[in-house]
């Protein structure tokens, strides 16, 4: 199967036009990562040449610091463009991402992340390029990342962050993905989905972790996860809340915990109303949450690139 990326210099009308094909059966954690590292082994670019390329892409817009919300400030909402999901089928498959993006702008949020896996979420990196030009938000690129190209790419399509998912990678691959990002000026939200994979997380240098509530093998939401990990993640480390927030009452929880961003995608993408959806997820007050001290680590946003 071949690649499916955005050229560089490529511009949004020259973007790889969407393909909604069926979603293949293997729709859980490993079948999605063999897909996507089936398609890294077979790619036979030169990483230097795209390192370099990636390296001279125009400045990218402060993601995480767009997060780092303090104690007492408003949450951050991460608003996302999602066509499709494993678990719960066709959202919007023909949605206009630019203009989605408008209204997540006109709404508050203070981030886009936008699905850019073709074969299980219908995404594609057409629609990253339509919402970097169409909002001055920061985008995060939301895909399975399992190679560094895959890092580069996501600069070369405009993106301005990363996701590397914990459970998918190696300490080797973690480490080495969060060099490659910081040497892109690209930020990393790192997302994990239980203790061990928290401490990976921030033994690799993590400085903004994702806690994902949902199940990736059997898709189910466990809403006190959230609660559990937050605890456990240091005052300098931006935290952010995934998956299973269906509304205003979940958010405020998130945020009196404190939680200084959540990620929405479904119940966004199926508002009527996507300005007002976005807008009633806001001005939530962060709280203070408890924290391990982890000596060494550096605010989010503070490395040096």
């Amino acid at each position: 199967m071949a690649r499916r990326t955005v050229a560089p210099g490529t511009t949004g009308s020259q973007a790889p036009p969407i393909s909604l094909g069926p979603v293949p059966p293997d729709t859980d954690l490993t079948g999605i990562l063999a897909t996507h590292r089936a398609r890294a082994a077979a790619d036979e670019r030169d990483l230097d040449d795209l390192l370099d390329r990636a390296s001279a892409c125009e400045p990218t817009r402060p993601f995480a610091l767009s997060l780092s919300v303090p104690t007492g400030g408003e949450l951050a909402v991460i608003a996302e463009v999602k066509r499709r999901s494993p678990s719960k089928g066709d959202l919007d498959v023909g949605l206009d991402a630019a203009a989605v993006a408008v209204d997540y702008e006109a709404g508050g949020a203070a981030g886009v992340s936008v699905l850019t896996d073709v074969e299980f979420f219908s995404g594609s990196p057409a629609d990253l390029v339509a919402v970097r030009s169409a909002c001055r938000l920061p985008v995060l690129r939301k895909d399975f990342t399992v190679s560094p190209a895959d890092i580069c790419d996501a600069r070369l399509m405009g993106a301005d962050a990363v996701l590397l998912i914990v459970a998918a990678l190696s300490d080797a691959e973690l480490s080495s993905f969060l060099s490659v990002a910081h040497e892109l000026t690209l930020d990393a939200v790192v997302e994990v989905h239980d203790e061990a994979e928290l401490e990976r997380a921030l033994d690799a240098g993590a400085e903004l972790v994702g806690v994902n509530q949902r199940d990736l093998t059997t898709f189910s939401v466990d809403t006190g996860r959230a609660a559990r990990l937050v605890e456990q993640i240091p005052s300098e480390v931006v935290a952010v809340a995934e998956s299973g927030i269906g509304g205003e009452h979940d958010v405020a929880r998130l945020a009196e915990i404190g939680y200084q961003a959540v990620l929405v995608g479904e119940s966004l993408i199926r508002a009527p109303d996507r300005v007002a959806a976005v807008r009633a997820l806001t001005g939530h007050r962060v709280g203070l949450r408890p924290h391990a001290s982890r000596p060494g680590m550096r605010p989010a946003g503070a490395t040096e690139r």
